[in-house]
Parts: structure tokens; C-alpha cells; sequence
């Protein structure tokens, strides 16, 4: 059956025309199909250079989805255990007070380790022994596992840090996902640390909110993104970080090959023939963490949607209450929802900070879709 696209196309010229956005790719897939895949825009504004099917988008957060991942093909592979202390694979992180810290505190964020490093700059969030070093060298802010501290940046190298001690191959992070994430399931252009062959397609950022005041430096939130290496164009459009390896926050992505990892998620595990975790492991993600509606204080009290799995779980931006999903800094989405069988990505160049759904431009790009589809939504 043909599908009626032109209200997504519609979403997204309206939003490029009222200025929220540059350029837009939503790509999305039904009961493990490729169904929609819509670009428009500018990617790169000042020189006119026009999106296309092959730009590649900074991601942000987006990019935890597939350290969460990667995690679990180990745990699937039997070689981490969710409920084993993270220092039975890294004896490290033991350091200050963190050895009853395990796996599953570190993936639900309830580690106790926040914050990044004191005195962190571009070069140092590069250097992925000195980041791990210093995060096991840190004294939690709350004894493991009491109390809900969302890790915004050093999700990443925990969990990272975690993957690479327990892979029997030794490899890198960046490796690793390469070869078990990206190959089996055909992805070319989802990286985590780019190569200088693929510089000259990644879009150009900007950040319509880049005028309003910073959150006061002692707080929890920006203790845990400083402002020398916020999620923030000048800061992630730097070449080294960009070809970094920056598991939480340094996702370069095309939507295409982003919805097919999502898509793996909502078919509970496989796609096209190829399967990556169990239907019962996926199965289990949409269920919430435990203590999931505490406030939490890196996040300014407001309680953070976390599943088992450590993705975010339902809520305003995606298609059901199931849906597994997870945004990133400056609006970037990806979701699977397995109730619909549905796996959306859109990816964008414009950042912009919505203080409520009305001032999302993405929102209505996702409910446009999935009302083409002939689904409903369920949030």
C-alpha cells in the first residue's frame, strides 16, 4: 500500500520555514520495513550546501542508545553481568567509595558519578584513558545505587569502560560497535568517533537558544556538562571531537542507518535475519527502572523516564508507553516502539531548548509520521 508522505513533508518544511530548523531527516521503519525516508533543508546554511540522503548529524544523547546496546550484546554474549559490581570488570572504578556499584547502577544511572572531571577541557573529553581514569578515580555523590544522579556525559565512558574490559578481542569502544552493531546489521554512517573521509558530509550545527543565560555553574547540571565541553556547536563541531570517541554524547549519525539500529530494537532484537539480543531481553526494556519517578537532581528535580534496559521509556515524544527511545541535546530523537512494531529517527542542525511541547518543532514531524503510517498515537 502507498503511503501518504505529504503530511511529514509538510512538518518539515514548516518548521525549516518558521526558522527552528535547517535541516531534517526522518527516516522510519514498520514491522522491520523501510517505510518512510524524507530529507529537506540546508546543511550547511552559509554555503548553501543542500541536505541529502547521506548527511551525517550530531546526535548528542541519542548516542547513550547505542552504549546501552552495546552493553547488552555482552550481557547477551554472557559476558557481563547486570547485577555484578562493575569493578569485577574494571577494579578501578572501586576507587572513593564505588565497589558496591554495579552494572545495573551505571546503565540506570544510579552509579553516583555525574559529574565530569574537574578542570575538563575538549582535549582531556578526547582522551579516553584520561576520562576513565579520572571517573574511577572520583567519590560518588551518593552512596551506589541510592539515589537517581542521571550521568549526562559520563554515561558513556562507564558503560564504554565496561564493554572494553569485558570484550575478550580487547578492542576499543569505537571498535566494538563497529563490528557489533554496525556490521551485522549493515549500518555504514553510525559512528561514534568519525573518520576524515566522512567529515565533509556532516551537517553544521546551530543553536537557536545560544543566547540564553547558562545555568549557574554550581548546580549538578552543569557540573555535569561544564560549559568547556557543553553540548554545544562550538564545542562538537571541533574536528577532534568529532573523530573522538565520545560514547554518550559523540554520536555523528545518518538517519537512515539510526533508524535501522532503532529498528533492530522494535522487531525485539533482530532485523532483516539478523539477530542481536534476545526477544525476551528487548522485551524486558520497556519496563521502568526501579524508583522511577524519583526526582532527580542533576535534572533539576524532574524525574527522568529510565527503563531497565537505560533507555528513556514512553512519555509526550513517542509514539506509546512502551516505546523505548532517547532524545538528545538539542531535539535530536530516535524510538522503537514495540506495541506498533515502528522505529523512527530524526535527525536535524538547528538546536533549540523546548521549554514545553509546543515549542518543539520535532513533535509535530513525529506525530506526522506516524499518523501516514495509519498508526496511532498513544503518549
Amino acid at each position: 500500500m502507498a503511503i501518504d508522505d505529504s503530511g511529514v513533508r509538510a512538518a518539515i518544511r514548516a518548521a525549516i520555514d518558521a526558522g527552528h530548523e535547517e535541516a531534517v531527516h526522518v527516516v522510519a521503519y514498520h514491522k522491520g520495513a523501510k517505510v518512510l525516508d524524507l530529507w529537506d533543508g540546508l546543511a550547511d546554511p552559509a554555503s548553501g550546501r543542500k541536505a541529502d540522503a547521506d548527511t551525517l548529524y550530531n546526535v548528542y544523547s541519542v548516542t547513550k542508545a547505542v552504549a546501552a546496546t552495546a552493553l547488552h550484546i555482552q550481557a547477551e554474549h554472557g559476558h557481563v553481568d547486570y547485577d555484578a559490581p562493575i569493578a569485577d570488570y574494571w577494579p578501578e572504578f572501586a576507587q572513593n567509595g564505588k565497589s558496591a556499584a554495579t552494572v545495573r547502577h551505571a546503565l540506570t544511572h544510579r552509579a553516583g558519578v555525574p559529574l565530569m572531571p574537574e578542570g575538563v577541557t575538549p582535549e582531556a573529553m578526547c582522551d579516553w584513558e584520561y576520562m576513565t581514569g579520572a571517573i574511577a578515580a572520583m567519590e560518588p555523590l551518593a552512596p551506589p545505587g541510592e539515589k537517581t544522579l542521571y550521568q549526562s556525559m559520563t554515561f558513556g565512558w562507564i558503560i564504554g569502560e565496561i564493554v572494553r574490559r569485558s570484550d575478550a578481542k580487547g578492542r576499543d569502544f569505537r571498535q566494538f560497535v563497529l563490528d557489533e552493531i554496525n556490521a551485522p546489521l549493515s549500518l555504514s554512517d553510525l559512528w561514534i568517533g568519525i573518520p576524515d573521509t566522512v567529515a565533509d558530509r556532516v551537517a553544521v550545527m546551530s543553536n537557536r537558544n545560544e543566547n540564553d543565560p547558562p545555568p549557574p555553574a554550581a548546580t549538578l547540571y552543569a557540573r555535569s556538562m561544564p560549559a568547556s565541553v557543553d553540548l554545544v556547536p562550538p564545542v562538537f563541531a571541533r574536528p577532534e571531537v568529532q573523530r573522538a570517541c565520545i560514547a554518550g554524547v559523540g554520536g555523528i549519525f545518518n538517519a537512515r542507518d539510526e533508524a535501522r539500529f532503532w529498528a533492530m530494537l522494535a522487531g525485539g532484537g533482530a532485523l532483516d535475519g539478523v539477530r542481536l539480543l534476545s526477544a525476551d531481553r528487548v522485551a524486558g526494556f520497556s519496563t521502568i527502572r526501579d524508583n522511577g519517578d524519583e526526582p532527580d537532581p542533576v535534572m533539576f528535580g524532574i524525574p527522568i523516564p529510565i527503563s531497565t534496559g537505560g533507555y528513556w521509556l514512553g512519555g509526550h515524544r513517542v509514539s506509546g508507553p512502551r516505546a523505548i527511545w532517547h532524545p538528545g541535546a538539542g531535539g535530536s530523537i530516535g524510538w522503537a516502539d514495540p506495541d506498533q512494531h515502528l522505529a523512527v529517527a530524526i535527525c536535524h542542525n538547528r538546536m533549540f531548548n523546548a521549554r514545553d511541547p509546543q515549542d518543539d518543532p520535532i513533535l509535530p514531524i513525529s506525530k506526522a509520521v506516524v499518523a501516514a503510517l495509519g498508526l496511532e498515537w498513544k503518549s
